[in-house]
C-alpha cells in the first residue's frame, strides 16, 4: 500500500536537501513534478559515474517526472500555477528570495488559491527567514563549519568535514517528517500549512549535546578521530594482524566483564583512574594503552570471539569495498536513463509497503506529458 498515492507534490528544487525530501515523498507514493532548468538541477553534472549520471542525482531523484520550465516566461508561469492549483505540496529549495521574487512565496500562494487553506509548502533555506544570514546562500560544507559542527569532527590536529551531505541530507528529513505531520494534521483540520526548514536549524539541533557541554560546563568538545568524546573505551583499536576494530563500552557492568576476559585483569574495573566512566574520559591513554598492548598480540578474529563472549559491542572500521561487499547492506534495482544501477534501498521497512518501480527521469522526459495534462 502506498499511503500518499493521491498526493501531487510539485518541487522546485537543485542538489540535495529538497530533492531528498521529495524523494522521500515519490517513495511513499506520491506524484512528484520535479521543475528544471534548461540545463537540469545542477547535481546532474556533479559527475558522470553511474551509467553516465550523477551519482547524487540517480540517489535522490527515483520516481518523479521531470519538467522542463523558464518560471521568468510568461507561458511557462501560467503553466506552473494551474499545476499549483491541483497540488498538495509545494516544496522549494531556491536561493534566498528567489521564489517570492517569482510570485512563488508561500503566503503569496496560499493567499491566491481559496483551496490552499488545505494546501502545504516547504520552504527549504540555508539560515531561515529570519536574522542576518537570511539572505546568505548556504551549501553543506559552510552550514558545517558555521554550525560548529567541524568543530568537533576530526583529529586532534585538525577540524574535519563529515564525508557525506549531512547538513543536506538532515535537512530533507526534517522537511520530509515535517511535511508528514503537516498531511495529518490537514486530515484531521482541513487547514493547511506553511513548513519552513534550514541547514543551520538541523545541524544545531544535532548539536544540542556538544552544546549543552558548552553552555552549562564551559567546556568545547575536543576532537578525538574515531573515539567517543565523552565515552571510553568507544573506538579503533589496532590487531595484531593490522586490521581494526571499534568496541563500545556502554556502562559499568560491561567493563568490568572487559577487564576480566579481553584485558585478564578483573582489578582494573574498580581501579579509581578508570571508574567509573568520567574516570576513563580523563585517563584516555592509560585505558588505550592498556587495549593496545592486549589487542596487538591477536588477531581480529581472535578479538572478536572474546568480544562476542563478553557481550562487548564491536564494528569493523570498514571502507567502502567492505561497506559493498557488507552481508547486511540492502539494495534495489533502479532504471536510469543510461541503464540499470544497483542502488541502496531506503533505510525504513514497513509491513504492507508495495515496492515501487523506481525509475530516474531524463530532463524534461515528462514535460511534453504534463504540459498537454495542465493545458
Amino acid at each position: 500500500m502506498l499511503n500518499l498515492k493521491d498526493i501531487l507534490v510539485v518541487s522546485l528544487e537543485q542538489a540535495v536537501a529538497a530533492p531528498y525530501c521529495s524523494n522521500r515523498l515519490a517513495h511513499a507514493g506520491a506524484r512528484v513534478i520535479k521543475l528544471e532548468r534548461e540545463e537540469g538541477d545542477f547535481a546532474r553534472g556533479y559527475d558522470d559515474l553511474v551509467q553516465g549520471e550523477s551519482a547524487y542525482f540517480v540517489w535522490l531523484n527515483q520516481g518523479k517526472e521531470s519538467l522542463v520550465i523558464d518560471i521568468k516566461r510568461d507561458q511557462d508561469a501560467e503553466l506552473l500555477q494551474r499545476i499549483l492549483a491541483r497540488a498538495d505540496v509545494f516544496i522549494q529549495n531556491l536561493a534566498p528570495g528567489a521564489a517570492a521574487r517569482a510570485g512563488l512565496g508561500s503566503e503569496e500562494l496560499l493567499a491566491r488559491y481559496p483551496r490552499l487553506v488545505c494546501w502545504i509548502t516547504c520552504d527549504i533555506s540555508g539560515y531561515g527567514e529570519q536574522g542576518e544570514y537570511r539572505d546568505m546562500k548556504a551549501y553543506d560544507l559552510l552550514v558545517q563549519c558555521e554550525s560548529g559542527m567541524a568543530s568537533i569532527t576530526g583529529t586532534a590536529e585538525a577540524p574535519g568535514r563529515i564525508g557525506v551531505s549531512a547538513c543536506d541530507i538532515n535537512c530533507g528529513q526534517q522537511a520530509y517528517s515535517a511535511i508528514l505531520e503537516a498531511l495529518i494534521e490537514r486530515e484531521n483540520s482541513n487547514a493547511g500549512s506553511i513548513v519552513r526548514v534550514s541547514l543551520f536549524d538541523g545541524m544545531a539541533e544535532w548539536l544540542a549535546v556538544p552544546l549543552l557541554h558548552y553552555d552549562y560546563a564551559g567546556r568545547q568538545q575536543q576532537r578525538v578521530g574515531i573515539n567517543h568524546a565523552s565515552i571510553s573505551p568507544y573506538g579503533a583499536y589496532r590487531c595484531g594482524d593490522g586490521r581494526d576494530i571499534v568496541i563500545a563500552i556502554q556502562n559499568e557492568r560491561e567493563w568490568q566483564r572487559f577487564c576480566s576476559i579481553l584485558l585478564g585483569d578483573e582489578t582494573l574495573a574498580k581501579d579509581p583512574r578508570l571508574h567509573p566512566n568520567k574516570q576513563r574520559v580523563a585517563h584516555r591513554a592509560l585505558v588505550d594503552e592498556l587495549i593496545n598492548a592486549v589487542f596487538v598480540q591477536s588477531s581480529l578474529d581472535e578479538v572478536v570471539a572474546l568480544l562476542r563472549q563478553a557481550g562487548i559491542a564491536y564494528g569493523r572500521l570498514n571502507d567502502m569495498a567492505g561497506l559493498s561487499d557488507h552481508p547486511q547492506l540492502r539494495r534495489i534495482n533502479v532504471q536510469t536513463p543510461g541503464g540499470e544501477v544497483r542502488l541502496v534501498d531506503f533505510a525504513a521497512l514497513r509491513s504492507g509497503q508495495s515496492q515501487t518501480e523506481a525509475r530516474v527521469p531524463a530532463l524534461g522526459e515528462h514535460s511534453d506529458a504534463i504540459r498537454i495534462e495542465f493545458n
